[in-house]
């Protein structure tokens, strides 16, 4: 991984800290962050979020800001499967922003009546 994907699993996993339940795992050239076993987000060379959503909110995701379907080799991946610009994941508040969109996709957002 580049220095630019190094510097953003930084960043997620600080704003993910508090959060035990989530497991980090080098996978496919990305490091990737899991909750229960499932991709939420993953760090990519470049600076390049990936990020999992759900396919029906997938397609209306695309409209944000540097986000585009995943690719992966010579794969275009679905609609549940982003990458999201270096350019559009600057700040803190917009990284969040998708990783709230991964939790809320996969059910591992704590809700108000959860805390």
């Amino acid at each position: 991984m580049d220095a630019a994907g190094n510097e953003l699993a930084d960043r997620v996993r600080a704003l993910l800290g508090a959060e035990t339940e989530i497991e980090e795992r080098r996978m496919f050239g990305t490091r990737a962050f899991l909750d229960d076993g499932r991709i939420l987000v993953g760090a990519r060379p470049g600076g390049v979020l990936l990020v999992r959503v759900d396919d029906e909110n997938g397609a209306a995701l695309l409209t944000e800001p540097g986000a585009a379907r995943a690719v992966m080799g010579a794969r275009t991946m679905s609609s549940g499967w982003l990458d999201v610009a270096a350019g559009a994941i600057e700040d803190d508040t917009a990284l969040m922003f998708w990783l709230d969109v991964a939790r809320e996709s996969t059910g591992s957002a704590t809700s108000p009546e959860q805390n």
